[in-house]
């Protein structure tokens, strides 16, 4: 994957499996991460480099290499790397939609235009509290 700042990368969307999945790599740098929140999909976190701190609800927990963390819809949630090396993960999102998000912050990210289809609606995201390590 390309660093962090050309963003992450679509790799499965909505388009391309009927509306069900959609699979993004992203490379979290360091202290980097959403505020808690919590929205209507699910999302599975595949960690395939480095180590990410997850929590969900109260609990906080690390997930390294190899491992992957579950957060069904509806349950806040946030993650964040908290190591200080280099992380990259897979998001999958079901039903899929999200992906949307992460193709116009890439586009941003590399000044350039999204794809067209990055400009259909995204599904909403409620923060419902600061990111981990952020009171």
């Amino acid at each position: 994957m390309p660093p962090e700042s050309t963003g992450p990368r679509v790799l499965l969307r909505s388009e391309q499996s009927t509306g069900e999945i959609s699979v993004i790599e992203t490379a979290p740098g360091p202290d980097a991460g959403p505020s808690l929140h919590h929205h209507d999909f699910d999302e599975t976190f595949y960690v395939i480099e480095g180590e990410l701190t997850f929590q969900l609800r109260d609990d906080v927990f690390q997930v390294r290499a190899g491992e992957l963390a579950f957060v069904p819809r509806g349950v806040p949630h946030t993650f964040a790397n908290l190591s200080g090396a280099p992380a990259r993960q897979l998001i999958v999102c079901n039903p899929a939609g999200f992906e949307r998000y992460f193709a116009r912050m890439a586009a941003e990210r590399q000044g350039t235009a999204p794809p067209e289809w990055a400009m259909q609606p995204v599904p909403e995201v409620t923060s419902v509290g600061p990111p981990i390590g952020r009171a």
